[in-house]
């Protein structure tokens, strides 16, 4: 087979570009919603749920063009090497990974009607929790910028605070309720935010994965006792 062309390393690295302009794009999108739930901004939640579309266009886009670039890769019978394998498969994972964070975030904008109808103001662990997630969707954006698995691992270790946060405020509304200082409706809607910041941490860190991946070869997996190294592949 023939080695890939230098127009093949350009179109990937224009997509990797784009992907990493998508995570950006998410980041903000994801502090956007959680501005507009804890300044209980209706308007401003229903604008960040209809800016999604945005999101989804690029998704599509990242992956129609992925798909396009490999099969002008086979039809030509080039030869891809291993890493270059790897860029594109994590491309179209991380990808993925973007859009799902993306419709949590949307999920959290749209809360933003009931806990304005509630009208009790949000606690400050839960500002805590949302900065935290915040905090990871920039660090994963930056690793996938630099394809640094350094920067990757350390997304991996901030999911255990997300959790420990998350667990606390549920126990906090658990009391709230028992005490009569909140009601169920808040509680229900607290649990819901929570579940949400929790699942774009996990798809952050299934980021986090992918460039520990596509830099080192290296498959990381969380087990009881914490993040794992498997070998890496040839």
């Amino acid at each position: 087979m023939a080695a890939p062309t230098s127009g093949f390393t350009t179109q990937l690295d224009a997509i990797s570009k784009t992907l990493v302009e998508q995570g950006h794009r998410v980041a903000g999108f994801y502090e956007s919603a959680c501005d507009a739930v804890f300044s209980m901004d209706v308007q401003a939640a229903r604008a960040v749920v209809d800016a999604d579309d945005e999101i989804d266009n690029v998704d599509l886009e990242i992956e129609q063009r992925t798909v396009a670039l490999l099969g002008e890769v086979a039809s030509r019978a080039e030869a891809v090497s291993a890493g270059e394998l790897r860029r594109m498969l994590t491309i179209v994972k991380v990808n993925n990974e973007l859009e799902r964070t993306a419709d949590a975030a949307a999920a959290i904008a749209a809360l933003a009607p009931q806990f304005a109808e509630i009208g009790i103001a949000l606690p400050d662990t839960l500002r805590v929790l949302t900065n935290s997630v915040a905090g990871i969707l920039r660090d994963i954006t930056r690793s996938i910028e630099r394809g640094d698995p350094r920067l990757a691992k350390a997304v991996l270790d901030a999911e255990d605070t997300v959790e420990a946060f998350k667990s606390q405020l549920l126990r906090d509304a658990e009391r709230g309720i028992a005490s009569g200082e909140v009601s169920v409706d808040y509680a229900f809607a607290v649990h819901e935010l929570t579940n949400q910041c929790e699942r774009i941490a996990d798809h952050a860190t299934n980021i986090a994965e992918q460039v520990i991946y596509v830099k080192t070869g290296a498959i990381v997996r969380h087990t009881d006792a914490g993040w794992i190294e498997l070998p890496r592949s040839s």
